[in-house]
């Protein structure tokens, strides 16, 4: 039994009493209740009503692999692999890797309830509260070289803007790796992140593993924790499936790695500056412990960000640069 079998059977409304939980799982009632406390510490809310049982507080919508791979086009699935849904990973970045150690993982996806060790840009941990984001990471072979992958964060960025938009939701990108959206306060806060690893030579073949992390669900108590503001995809559309969107994102997703290698960011740079989140505002450009008040302007065909200060204009690579929107 997994905390994912007992939530199943917690999400139909009903009441279960621990006798029949045990018997459908087949465990102890002690086995049972030793999961509902798991629950409780996973912050999932549940209701537990004397001589009824207990039940979800809430509907909670597990991934389901089949349902994704179901609802993709012919032209995603063409370029679909193998699917593989956890429930727990360490990081899905790092079981993709992890397949292509084993001389698997192109064209594979990733999917996973939650992360205990999920990590965004610069070494920061990526955290999310089970069941309350859509966290996926693609593993993709190229064979002309990392430097033909410059902006390919930004592309993808792009590309789960369009699935969203799909839904009426306005999200606004934010260089180099971030898709930000208004959250329920109309304030615009952190939808997403994106991690891109590339492991390989400067000029030949290379592995590179594409995760993002995107918030779909958040409590107010989780945001209160979160040092940033954040936003959520249930914010805007709150009857989306999980899965759905893994399907439309996997639909934009896949066609995009399948041919970046020949078109470059030079096909994604107009999409990328319509949604450019701080396009002509002034911005604080952080670099270790320096910090620069700019102008944003436009990014290149290469994906870097140029920036006005005083009578110049300078160029903005990505590392350990960090660009944030002035309040």
């Amino acid at each position: 039994m997994t905390i994912g079998d007992l939530i199943r059977l917690l999400s139909d409304g009903e009441f279960h009493s621990g006798e029949q939980l045990g018997d459908r799982l087949g465990v102890s009632r002690t086995a049972v209740w030793k999961q509902l406390k798991k629950l409780e510490a996973l912050g999932i809310p549940f209701e537990a009503v004397k001589g009824q049982g207990y039940r979800l507080a809430m509907p909670l919508e597990l991934l389901d692999g089949g349902k994704v791979v179901a609802g993709l086009s012919r032209h995603g699935r063409q370029h679909l692999a193998r699917l593989f849904v956890e429930e727990t990973l360490p990081s899905s970045n790092e079981f993709i890797r992890q397949r292509f150690a084993q001389g698997a993982g192109h064209g594979e996806v990733c999917l996973v309830e939650q992360q205990s060790a999920g990590r965004g840009r610069r070494g920061r941990v990526w955290s999310t509260p089970w069941g309350g984001a859509l966290m996926l990471s693609v593993g993709w072979r190229f064979e002309s070289g990392v430097a033909t992958l410059e902006g390919l964060s930004l592309a993808v960025g792009v590309a789960l803007a369009k699935a969203l938009e799909r839904h009426d939701m306005k999200p606004r990108l934010k260089w180099p790796n971030d898709v930000l959206l208004a959250n329920e306060r109309g304030e615009l806060g952190k939808l997403a992140g994106i991690l891109v690893e590339i492991s390989g030579d400067m000029g030949g073949p290379c592995e590179v593993v594409v995760g993002m992390g995107i918030n779909f669900n958040l409590s107010e108590g989780f945001r209160a924790q979160i040092e940033q503001r954040v936003a959520a995809v249930h914010d805007q559309a709150p009857t989306l499936s999980r899965n759905q969107l893994a399907t439309e994102l996997l639909d934009e997703l896949l066609p995009l790695l399948a041919g970046y290698e020949e078109v470059g960011f030079a096909a994604w740079q107009e999409a990328w500056n319509v949604r450019h989140a701080f396009q002509g505002r002034e911005v604080d450009v952080l670099r270790g412990q320096q910090r620069l008040v700019a102008t944003a302007e436009s990014v290149d065909e290469s994906g870097n960000l140029w920036i006005r200060h005083g009578d110049g204009r300078e160029r903005l690579g990505g590392g350990e640069i960090s660009v944030r929107g002035r309040t």
